[in-house]
């Protein structure tokens, strides 16, 4: 009987190491698999925000070599990426990363027809709406985390400022240029205001949109008309540099500080910029390039909060950054502050959407919201999702 027992045994284990060798043959062979990724961008390298893109495609290009081809299309007006994402498929892509918010359903809809392919979409927050494709996923970086941390630099600005009697209270004015009137926007402009707020309480805040993309005339144009009416800090959700160096050119006829967002505006307005944040994309499309390479689910690889096909994340895994401070003009301590906060943001110990304030929908004014209840952003999804307006404290022009 022992005899019966030792043989069985042996047997099992010799189909079970063999299954093993099999599957590790398996996966060696699926890592040196080859495949053809494809970027869609709304603009080129010219443009902060694909510039941030890039970086990440051309980690990937680096990380992968020999095993990845890139195919990337720039300049892709919003309305015409129905066709770029046909030529991209044509072409015989496996994943392909649409990097505009406008390019989200119809992203979506080709996922629709080519099951195949792995279509990754940014800023959307559409992966987990009806219907649902495996291969359609959405990502993005928890902004706001950043968007609050430059508005506390800021703010330890404004109160140096006030304590040194540059100005007053009262003149603890904050401009910001807006592309858009929408979600992902209004939640970035609101978590600045609030990280000003949480160091000079009585700031008051006023917003342009340029309604476009990568216009530097028309961001120069608003920046400039924002510190006329007496902003002395200006901020931005736009794509060029077009705010700061409206910002440079007043310096010394103008008392203003600039906060920039996606890359450093050091160069082009020295005198004047203060530090801003950015989304580093390099995590997400690192590790979803990964899962293709080696047929996993994208969700599975990404170190990330993920809720179906969306994966979002931001300090805590790298998703996020600052960027550089000018410590010749930052008020003293800012340094320490910011990595505090970071810390914090790691540890989940800021609650940036809470105080005593209504927010108001600016498409349906009955539709309000208060703020002595924390509003958790991106709780359910990677985009942002608050679009209201406070009240009293913030005025779009």
């Amino acid at each position: 009987m022992k005899r019966i027992y030792l043989i069985t045994f042996s047997s099992a284990l010799l189909v079970v190491l063999a299954a093993f060798c099999l599957h590790v043959l398996m996966r060696d062979d699926t890592k040196q698999r080859k495949i053809t990724i494809g970027f869609v961008y709304v603009g080129d390298t010219s443009t902060a925000y694909t510039g941030n893109f890039v970086k990440a495609q051309r980690a990937v290009e680096k990380k992968y070599a020999g095993q990845v081809k890139t195919i990337p299309k720039f300049n892709v007006t919003e309305g015409s990426e129905e066709s770029i994402l046909q030529e991209l498929v044509d072409d015989g892509c496996d994943m392909i990363f649409t990097t505009s918010f406008a390019f989200g359903e119809k992203a979506k809809e080709w996922a629709g027809k080519y099951p195949k392919v792995q279509f990754c979409q940014s800023t959307c927050a559409n992966a987990n709406d009806k219907p649902v494709y495996k291969n359609y996923h959405t990502y993005m970086g928890a902004i706001y985390e950043g968007r609050y941390i430059s508005g506390v630099a800021a703010g330890m600005k404004l109160k140096q400022l006030i304590d040194e009697g540059t100005i007053t209270k009262e003149q603890a004015k904050v401009g910001y240029v807006g592309a858009y009137p929408y979600a992902e926007v209004i939640s970035g402009y609101t978590a600045f205001f609030l990280g000003v707020r949480s160091i000079v309480p009585q700031a008051q805040m006023t917003v342009k949109y340029t309604n476009t993309r990568g216009s530097y005339a028309l961001e120069k144009k608003c920046a400039s008309g924002l510190i006329r009416e007496g902003c002395v800090i200006i901020s931005q959700h736009s794509d060029t540099t077009g705010p700061a160096v409206a910002c440079e050119e007043v310096k010394g006829e103008k008392i203003v500080y600039h906060v920039g967002y996606n890359q450093s505006m050091a160069d082009v307005a020295p005198t004047t910029y203060l530090t801003g944040c950015r989304i580093n994309w390099e995590p997400y499309i690192s590790s979803a390039v990964q899962a293709v390479i080696e047929n996993r689910d994208i969700e599975n690889e990404e170190n990330a909060t993920v809720n179906g096909n969306d994966a979002g994340a931001g300090f805590d895994q790298g998703w996020v950054q600052m960027l550089e401070l000018n410590e010749l003009i930052a008020a003293p301590g800012t340094r320490e502050k910011i990595d505090s906060l970071i810390h914090r943001f790691e540890q989940k110990k800021v609650h940036v959407f809470q105080g005593d304030y209504i927010g108001v929908d600016p498409e349906d004014d009955t539709d309000q919201i208060s703020l002595k209840k924390e509003y958790k952003e991106n709780e359910k999804s990677s985009a942002p999702t608050f679009h209201y307006v406070l009240k009293d404290v913030i005025k779009i022009e």
